[in-house]
């Protein structure tokens, strides 16, 4: 079944039946950096949000998918070790230890995604050598990707610099699972100095994107251990998901939109599907069903201006996770794949 006919599938059988960083202390004579900035670059790139945007928008005219993959990209980058570029690294020839982009929870991540961030560091590079990091890079293409989607513009802040280490062993334990439990997120947010606001306005972002059927297929047959479907799925949601994705056999490359009414537009109408028992992943319904996140998931469900502001502060804020700052502990890396010390 082609992606089209998956959301046309979707579409009839939903149609109603009536209408903390890591702060660098000054010590022996080394000066501390800059903090995050708006005008970081004023005097050594002012251009680079443009420099940045120019190859964005190139890439949502050409492939629209890869803006829910960039803003996945930085979720991710900024969960595992702060937002650092290091999801970027390619893994060494030869090296037995994997760098963070080839985990298995990482394996998904479209290819388009890191092209496109390497596009991007190839222009500003031309403008500007030496001076803008890929973490930055990165921040202001996720920006740009959730702008054009229709979502809220924000500024971003930038300073950050690239981290040196990239392991694929940290991966799994600082990204949150697709049938992660409410406490599980909220343990795993608090780690990172991310609220419970925080949790319930970032999981905004599956407003756009897309999952594989192996991150919900337990959902649909064998909930729990119950061998029966989860009883929060609408049950034409539930069918739909049926034939998109088969108990056994399906194809691995069969992906499903988390927000199944509007999938291509960045807005509030994930947590409407949330009241509607239509949120794809077990922990994006969680947040309706957990009597402590139901009453965000329902001022957000009513308030798109409010989400957007939200979204924008809770984006900010998660941009500054674990920052690297200085060149005790960051570089700024001329190929984002490419450590300097290699």
């Amino acid at each position: 079944m082609t992606m089209s006919s998956t959301f046309l599938l979707l579409f009839l059988l939903l149609l109603p039946c009536s209408p903390s960083q890591a702060n660098l202390r000054p010590n022996s004579g080394e000066r501390l950096p800059r903090q995050l900035s708006v005008n970081y670059y004023a005097k050594t790139c002012p251009q680079v949000d443009r420099l940045v945007a120019s190859v964005t928008s190139q890439q949502f005219q050409d492939s629209p998918a890869v803006g829910p993959a960039t803003i996945r990209l930085f979720f991710h980058d900024c969960f595992v070790g702060g937002c650092d570029g290091s999801i970027l690294v390619s893994t060494r020839p030869g090296s037995k230890q994997l760098a963070e982009k080839d985990a298995e929870d990482n394996k998904d991540l479209p290819m388009a995604a890191f092209e496109g961030i390497k596009k991007a560091k190839t222009v500003v590079e031309s403008k500007c050598p030496g001076v803008v990091s890929c973490a930055d890079i990165l921040a202001i293409a996720a920006r740009d990707f959730v702008h054009l989607t229709g979502g809220p513009f924000y500024q971003v802040k930038k300073g950050r610099w690239d981290g040196k280490i990239s392991m694929a062993s940290k991966v799994r334990s600082n990204l949150p699972r697709a049938n992660s439990t409410v406490d599980e997120l909220l343990k795993l947010f608090t780690s990172k100095g991310l609220t419970m606001e925080d949790l319930v306005v970032l999981s905004g972002a599956h407003s756009i994107g897309f999952a594989h059927c192996k991150q919900f297929v337990s959902r649909l047959y064998n909930h729990k251990g119950t061998n029966q479907p989860d009883p929060s799925i609408d049950p034409r949601l539930l069918k739909a998901l049926k034939m998109t994705c088969p108990r056994f056999g399906g194809n691995a490359d069969v992906v499903t939109p988390f927000d199944v009414t509007t999938p291509f537009s960045f807005d509030n109408a994930y947590y409407s599907n949330l009241e509607a028992k239509m949120g794809l992943l077990a922990s994006d319904q969680a947040l309706f069903l957990d009597p402590r996140t139901r009453p965000l998931v329902q001022i957000l469900a009513k308030d798109k201006q409010k989400f957007f502001q939200k979204f924008a502060l809770a984006m900010e804020k998660m941009g500054s996770v674990g920052v690297k700052r200085g060149r005790k502990h960051g570089e700024r890396r001329k190929d984002c794949s490419i450590h300097l010390s290699v």
